[in-house]
């Protein structure tokens, strides 16, 4: 079920994106690639609310749980369960507690998910 609305929820994306870029207004100047930094994954070069949108969100919307009311990203909730380091967020992405998809190395390199728990960390609160 979560798949199915995940899928769905990537094809609107790709259908706004494309509708979007049928203007008849001249490109704009793209902005430069900001510097690398702490939250954002050298690997990849994407920062943690990119990634967390594009992995994490259509499951934990502002970081709710959409299956799980119990087991949301807040962090009153995380420091509950103990979940105070982005090694413990880390540990339950590669090896999930409940009903959460596993994101393992090659689906999610481990700096893009550093960068993510990093995220949820300090955004989360």
């Amino acid at each position: 079920m979560l798949w199915r609305i995940a899928k769905l929820c990537a094809l609107l994306a790709v259908s706004a994106g494309t509708v979007a870029g049928c203007s008849k207004e001249k490109p704009q100047k793209i902005a430069p690639t900001p510097p690398v930094s702490a939250t954002t994954a050298p690997e990849t070069g994407r920062d943690g609310e990119e990634l967390f949108k594009q992995y994490c969100a259509a499951c934990h919307p502002n970081g709710d749980n959409v299956s799980d009311p119990d087991r949301t990203l807040h962090g009153s909730v995380l420091k509950k369960k103990q979940i105070n380091t982005p090694e413990d967020i880390v540990r339950i992405m590669r090896k999930p507690l409940s009903r959460m998809i596993r994101f393992d190395a090659a689906t999610l390199p481990d700096k893009d998910v550093r960068t993510i728990a990093d995220y949820v960390l300090r955004t989360l609160k």
